[in-house]
């Protein structure tokens, strides 16, 4: 489920609870487009409690959910951020509300000005995709500030700008489903000429398609067509869409996270008939269930905002190289010709003397393979002349091939090297991850240093699990890394792991040479196909979603000589078929 107009619902009534009359202690803005609100407020023990209020108008992931975490601020706060501080620190938070169930939230705040007159402003954010916003209004709904500015060239629709009137952006010939009728349901909805859940949210504003869709999940063997329906089928649905609005307008909410093959892919906060009992998870607040559903989808947009820069580089290089590359290989394939060239000098050589002059071409006995072979001439040169034409060309194509033989390895190991950087980059969780990628670039000469300091150390850490028989596993997060525990944190009897023939991390158990369980193998050769190139999914070069997966004791693994940081060499080692799921296997933060 989207943050649809049913889930806002559900925050603004936790956000009431919160923060209804609570005062605005701190504003802090972490991110250009989030700010963060220290609320305290007085409860019901006459005790006073702290909720950090986050509100993220991030075009890929926005989000409102309260939260007892802190976050990094900068050092100097952004405009928007000192604006709000100006106007509303201090100021008590009077009502919170969903507009006419869109996904808009509004915060009633009023605050006392320089004058010391009891004023009222608007603190509104809009949860709307690339549209999201956070604005700044006074009573009368001008805007002051907000956290984007939107002009005309950017929205011919509405403009978002200080000293701009404010209104919400409503969807022409949607209604608010809390004022929804039985009439209105069963003859305007469901008469509509479509699919049956499709009718129903592009009838009310804040329903989304998997709302709709749950709705008509309730109700068993629904005609999947409105044309189809019977007056029987309208009332059973007319009955679980009114049970719906009952439940929101109550504040009935039950916030779940809903698993598909043991991953999160949803979440609801209704009652759902699609999913099996098994695959939900219950949780005890909204705020809880999207910062659990969120956590790591924020984690990987930003990072991946953050990566844009570096993945172009990669991209750029590895599509020349790969070029490059593909060219070499077919005039190294054309330099299967020179040996025949080779043989037809020789033998226009040996039987130059009985060619006719002026001939064309030339019957001649193979002494190499005892056939007769038919050599093309040009007639207006000797049949000497066409044994060197042909000892040149064959010349040409000898030096082309030795010169292609160096190239073509050169630019292999390029492209290998540039496919486990963007391997490293798709799994980079962090800053520190993204900045020892970019040394190794630097260090590899694909981009130059800009400063000029010395290599800096970074703060960035593999990944660490504890297998299930409690043995230590750690996995690189890039090159580096790699090369860093392959050959400095591991020991001789350590076991290492690497999915074969692909970008991928060195994997290494820590067995303080202590004999591994079957199981600690297992986990440990997951571990090496989830962070490999194919992450462990179905393709080309696995079985059935199986990557073979080489192990072998660290004392066996070599470094490559005049390789880049992380490529090895072995020989005699094991390997084993194994999928990339690696639930189950706990990881320490």
């Amino acid at each position: 489920m989207a943050l649809d107009g049913i889930a806002i619902s559900a925050i603004v009534k936790e956000l009431r609870e919160f923060c209804l009359e609570g005062r605005i202690n701190k504003i802090a803005q972490p991110e250009k487009d989030e700010i963060m609100l220290t609320i305290k407020q007085l409860d019901p023990d006459g005790k006073y409690r702290q909720s950090r209020l986050v509100l993220s108008a991030n075009a890929s992931l926005p989000l409102v959910y309260i939260t007892n975490d802190n976050k990094v601020s900068p050092e100097v706060a952004p405009t928007f951020c000192m604006f709000l501080r100006k106007h509303i620190l201090n100021g008590r938070i009077v009502d919170i509300y969903q507009p006419d169930f869109e996904r808009i939230i509004v915060f009633d705040i009023e605050h006392f000005d320089e004058m010391g007159d009891l004023k009222r402003k608007k603190l509104i954010i809009e949860l709307m995709g690339k549209y999201s916003n956070i604005i700044f209004t006074d009573s009368e709904d001008k805007i002051l500030e907000s956290i984007k500015h939107i002009s005309g060239l950017v929205s011919s629709v509405r403009e978002v700008l200080p000293g701009y009137q404010y209104f919400v952006p409503k969807q022409e010939d949607r209604i608010n489903p809390l004022e929804s009728t039985r009439e209105d349901f069963i003859n305007n909805t469901l008469c509509k000429p479509s699919e049956t859940y499709k009718a129903i949210y592009t009838s009310y504003t804040g329903i989304s398609p998997m709302a709709a869709n749950e709705i008509c999940s309730a109700v068993e063997g629904l005609e999947a067509n409105t044309t189809e329906l019977s007056m029987e089928s309208k009332e059973k649905l007319w009955k679980v869409w009114e049970d719906s609005i009952n439940r929101i307008k109550a504040g009935d909410f039950k916030p779940v996270v809903l698993y598909e093959n043991a991953c999160p892919k949803d979440f609801a906060v209704l009652p759902v008939y699609s999913y099996s009992a098994d695959s939900i998870k219950e949780y005890s607040s909204i705020s809880e269930l999207l910062i659990a559903f969120y956590a790591e989808k924020e984690k990987v947009t930003r990072i991946r905002q953050r990566s844009v820069d570096l993945r172009k580089i990669v991209a750029t290089i590895l599509e020349r190289d790969i070029k490059k590359y593909d060219l070499q290989m077919k005039q190294l394939k054309d330099t299967d010709k020179m040996e025949k060239y080779k043989v037809y000098g020789e033998l226009l050589h040996t039987y130059g003397y009985t060619i006719e002059a002026g001939a064309k071409q030339a019957e001649v006995d193979n002494y190499y393979t005892g056939e007769k072979l038919i050599i093309p001439l040009d007639g207006d040169l000797s049949a000497i002349d066409n044994a060197k034409k042909y000892f040149d060309r064959y010349g040409k194509l000898k030096r082309t091939k030795e010169a292609l033989s160096e190239l073509t390895v050169q630019v292999k190991e390029e492209i290998d090297h540039l496919d486990s950087i963007m391997n490293s980059l798709d799994i980079a969780e962090k800053e520190e991850d993204l900045a020892e990628i970019k040394e190794e670039l630097i260090e590899a000469g694909f981009i130059k240093r800009k400063s000029a300091n010395k290599k800096q150390r970074f703060k960035s850490k593999p990944f660490h699990y504890i297998s299930s028989d409690g043995f230590h596993i750690y996995v690189g997060k890039n090159n580096l890394q790699n090369e860093e525990l392959t050959f400095k944190l591991a020991t001789g009897n350590d076991w290492w792991f690497h999915a074969k023939g692909r970008p991928g991390s060195h994997v290494i158990v820590k067995c303080d040479n202590k004999e591994l369980p079957d199981k600690s193998f297992e986990e440990a050769a997951r571990l090496a196909a989830h962070y490999s190139k194919a992450g462990g999914k179905l393709d080309e070069g696995s079985m059935d979603g199986q990557i073979e997966i080489d192990y072998i004791q660290k004392k066996h693994v070599k470094k490559s000589p005049g390789q880049p940081a992380g490529f090895v060499i072995y020989h005699t080692n094991y390997s084993m078929l194994i999928d990339g799921n690696i639930d189950g296997i706990e990881r320490i933060e």
